[in-house]
C-alpha cells in the first residue's frame, strides 16, 4: 500500500509538471498553427490534474470507479480547451487497470468508448484544431493500453488455472493416500482374523475339549484349563473389537468401545483367575464422555492385570467416585507390590496408563500403598 501511494504521488507530480510545460511551451513548434497561443489554465483547473492522478490510489480495490473518476477529470479538462497531453496518461493508467480485470469483450468496448470520448473532445475543443496536436496519437495509445491489459488478464487467468490444477492434484493425492490407508487397515484386519483369531479360537476349543475329557484332573490342572478357556474367550472378544475398529470408517463407528458398564464382566474374570476383587461406587453414576469412559475401564483393566501378575496371593478393591469436577478411579491390592522395572518402579503398563490419562487432561498416581500392597489412582475430567 505504501508503495502504491508513493507511485501515485510521483505520477501526479509528473502529470502536473507535464501539464504546466504544455501550457507554457518554450518551443514555437508547440504553438497553434493559426498563430494563436496555447491557453494557460488557471490554478483551480490544475485541481483536475491532481484528481485524475491521486484517484488512481484506489485502482486495485475499485478499478472501474477509479477509472471513471480519472477519465471524467480528463474529459472536463479537455472540454475546457486546454492541452491534454499529460493528463491523458492518468486515464490510460486507469484504463489498463480495468482492461486487465474484465473479460476481453468488455475491455474492447471500454477502450473504444474511451478513445471516442477523448479524441472527440480533443478534436472539438483542443487548441490545435481537429487534426492537430495529439489527437491523432490517442487511438494508437488506447489500442496499446488495451493490448497490454488483455495480455495481463490472460496471464492471470493462466496462472489461476495452473494453481487450480495443482490444488486439484493435491486433493487427489490426499484422497489416494486415504484410500491406501483404508485398504491397509482392511488388509491388517484380514491378517489378524485369518491368523491370530484362528489360532486363539483353536486354543479356546481345545481347552474346552480338554476340560471335558480329562477324568478327575488335579485341582490346579482343572483351574489352569478353566483359566485358558476364559482368557482365550476374552482375547477373542478383544480381538473382534480391534477388528471392528480397523474395518469401520473413522466418521461412522459401528461398535461401542468398552466402558465402566462392562466393569462387572471384567471383575468376574479377575475373580475367576484367583484375585478376589470388590467394586465400590461413590456418588451418583452418570453418562461419561466416551474418551473418559474408555480410559477409566482400561485403567481398571490394566491395574487388575498387574495385580494378577505381580501381587501374588492378594485381594483387590476397585473404587469409582463420581465428583462434580471429574471422575476418580482407584485400584488397591494387598499383595507384595510391583517389581521395579529398570529401576524406575514403573513398567510399560503404568507408562501406558499415564500416557492414556494425560492424553485426556487427567492425572495418574501409582505406587505402594500404606500398610502394604499397591495403589493406582486416576483423576479424569468429565467435561
Amino acid at each position: 500500500m505504501q508503495r502504491d501511494a508513493a507511485l501515485t504521488v510521483l505520477l501526479t507530480g509528473l502529470l502536473l509538471y507535464g501539464t504546466i510545460g504544455e501550457a507554457y511551451p518554450s518551443d514555437p513548434a508547440n504553438q497553434p498553427a493559426d498563430g494563436g497561443t496555447v491557453p494557460h489554465p488557471p490554478v483551480l483547473v490544475y485541481g483536475l490534474v491532481v484528481i485524475a492522478g491521486l484517484v488512481l490510489l484506489g485502482r486495485r480495490r475499485w478499478p472501474m470507479q477509479t477509472f471513471v473518476i480519472s477519465l471524467s477529470a480528463v474529459l472536463v479538462f479537455t472540454g475546457l480547451g486546454y492541452v491534454n497531453g499529460a493528463i491523458v496518461v492518468a486515464a490510460m493508467v486507469g484504463l489498463y487497470t480495468v482492461t486487465s480485470t474484465v473479460r476481453p469483450r468488455q475491455a474492447v468496448l471500454i477502450a473504444v468508448v474511451t478513445a471516442v470520448l477523448i479524441c472527440g473532445l480533443t478534436a472539438l475543443r483542443g487548441p490545435f484544431g481537429p487534426l492537430g496536436g495529439p489527437v491523432t496519437v490517442y487511438p494508437f495509445l488506447v489500442a496499446a493500453v488495451l493490448g497490454l491489459g488483455v495480455a495481463v488478464a490472460n496471464r492471470r487467468a493462466y496462472v489461476a488455472a495452473v494453481e487450480e490444477r495443482a490444488e486439484r492434484a493435491e486433493r487427489t493425492r490426499e484422497e489416494e493416500a486415504r484410500r491406501r490407508v483404508d485398504a491397509e487397515r482392511l488388509r491388517i484386519a484380514r491378517e489378524l482374523h485369518d491368523v491370530v483369531a484362528h489360532t486363539i479360537s483353536m486354543i479356546n476349543v481345545q481347552s474346552r475339549v480338554a476340560a471335558q475329557v480329562i477324568a478327575d484332573p488335579p485341582p490346579q490342572g482343572a483351574q489352569a484349563l478353566a483359566s485358558i478357556k476364559e482368557y482365550s474367550a476374552e482375547a477373542l472378544r478383544e480381538l473382534r473389537g480391534i477388528l471392528g475398529l480397523l474395518r469401520q470408517d473413522d466418521d461412522e463407528p459401528t461398535s461401542p468401545a468398552p466402558g465402566l458398564d462392562q466393569l462387572d464382566v471384567l471383575v468376574a474374570s479377575t475373580n475367576g483367575a484367583g484375585l478376589p476383587t470388590t467394586v465400590a461406587t461413590v456418588g451418583e453414576p452418570r453418562r461419561l464422555p466416551p474418551t473418559t469412559d474408555l480410559a477409566a475401564y482400561r485403567i481398571v483393566q490394566e491395574s487388575l492385570t498387574n495385580s494378577l501378575r505381580h501381587a501374588g496371593p492378594a485381594n483387590a478393591a476397585v473404587s469409582i467416585r463420581y465428583a462434580d469436577d471429574g471422575l476418580v478411579v482407584q485400584v488397591d491390592d494387598t499383595g507384595r507390590g510391583m517389581p521395579r522395572a529398570n529401576g524406575t518402579g514403573a513398567g510399560h503398563g503404568i507408562v501406558g496408563m499415564r500416557e492414556r490419562v494425560a492424553a485426556i487432561g487427567g492425572r495418574l498416581d501409582a505406587g505402594p500403598r500404606p500398610g502394604g500392597g499397591f495403589r493406582v489412582t486416576a483423576r479424569l475430567p468429565v467435561s
